[in-house]
């Protein structure tokens, strides 16, 4: 009896061959040789298929190593396509150019193919010139196959199809080589349903993203539809405060719908850039108002979240329109916005002007609408808004804590 021992020093095992003048033992021995190569080949495909190898290299692949462990000049893999009742011969080894991806074979029961996807059991066919179970395909007719094996590529749902070995040499495949053949095709099975699984996951995400994108898109025209109607409202008002009112109330709700839109056309929703998002939300607040310039100077990299951002920057947009209307009194107006880091790990954000500067009765407290919305702003940052007097102009501070 043929046994098989593992040496410490050389690390490998070694067969003991057992005394001449028994002819059989010479087949026994073999066969252990073939078997541990079977094994090493489905340890080696395991890993491959688990190291996330790209999905038609790893069909090329497990047909190349299929081939090896059977010494098999052939082998392939069918993919059942179920519309037409037939296999497409998607990956292969060893055939010639023009097999693969084009070749088709039925997928009744008549081929043993077809047989194997149909009832699941392995089909061994070790004399297709003979064979009465089954007709015998016109590809393996046209390329001297003798003998082949099938067994399913299986997976949830709908198998994928049938993995494959044919040879044009004599001799036979063996219980053996099924459980080596069947063991290759439950590696590639479980490849092919995390490929499966992936793709399913993409179209949701892709399905997501599409609604997801739809309904930003709908809540920012909805913002803007607000913001046109009360600017259209204060032209039709009598009062010079209410028309004052109505198009501070039309500013903000088009500083939300700036932040939206910068939110929904990015990659990312839950942090931001900072520096960048002021940039964006400046230059459009320039653009709407004729006869103004806000020179921004930002750090790059101050990636906030989201929330914070957000109240940062109606803050920023509150200051910059004030401004506009009592600093400079609807004369050019001109704003220099700064957005830094303390050594302190806060985020400060200074808007200053040139303008007329701020009566000597003025308080940060005050009950007036936009002191108290940028009050409110602040303390959701957990920070303050400081009030700096210039020669000429003003400077508002803000300073908030920045957790990168």
């Amino acid at each position: 009896m043929t046994v098989v021992k593992y040496h410490p020093t050389k690390r490998e095992f070694v067969v003991e061959e057992p005394p001449a003048g028994r002819a059989d033992l010479e087949v026994t021995t073999e066969g252990l040789r073939l078997r541990l190569k079977q094994q090493q080949i489905l340890a080696d495909f395991g890993v491959l298929a688990l190291k996330g190898t790209p999905f038609p290299e790893l069909l090329d692949q497990s047909t190349r190593l299929v081939a090896e462990g059977l010494e098999a000049e052939f082998a392939k893999i069918l993919q059942y396509l179920p519309e037409e009742n037939k296999f497409l011969v998607c990956a292969g080894f060893g055939w010639e150019p023009g097999v693969v991806g084009t070749a088709t074979i039925g997928a009744d029961t008549a081929s043993p193919a077809g047989y194997a996807l149909k009832t699941g059991k392995a089909v061994i066919s070790n004399h297709l010139d003979i064979e009465e179970r089954f007709r015998t395909p016109d590809l393996l007719v046209q390329h001297g196959i003798r003998r082949a094996m099938n067994v399913i590529l299986g997976g949830e749902g709908m198998p994928f199809g049938v993995l494959e070995a044919d040879s044009r040499s004599e001799g036979e495949f063996s219980e053996s080589d099924i459980v080596f053949l069947r063991g290759a095709a439950n590696i590639l099975g479980m490849a092919i349903e995390r490929q499966r699984m992936e793709g399913n996951l993409r179209q949701a995400l892709e399905r997501q993203q599409v609604l997801m994108k739809e309904i930003n898109h709908r809540v920012n025209n909805s913002l803007q539809i607000v913001a046109s109607m009360l600017d259209l409202q204060s032209s039709a008002a009598n009062s010079d405060d209410i028309r004052h009112e109505l198009r501070q109330a039309g500013s903000r709700i088009s500083a939300v719908a700036r932040a939206h839109r910068r939110l929904y056309s990015g990659d990312k929703v839950e942090a931001l850039d900072l520096g960048a998002y002021l940039r964006d939300v400046c230059h459009d607040i320039a653009a709407s108002m004729p006869a103004s310039k806000i020179d921004v100077t930002a750090e790059q990299s101050i990636i906030i979240p989201t929330d914070q951002a957000v109240s940062a920057i109606l803050i920023v947009n509150e200051l910059i329109t004030n401004a506009a209307k009592y600093a400079y009194q609807g004369r050019e107006c001109r704003v220099w916005v700064t957005l830094s880091r303390n050594s302190d790990a806060s985020v400060v954000i200074s808007v200053r002007d040139e303008g007329a500067g701020l009566p000597a009765q003025f308080d940060l407290k005050s009950g007036r609408l936009g002191m108290r919305l940028m009050n409110s702003f602040a303390q959701q940052l957990q920070g303050n808004l400081s009030v700096l007097r210039k020669q000429p102009g003003t400077e508002f501070v803000l300073k908030f804590p920045f957790k990168p």
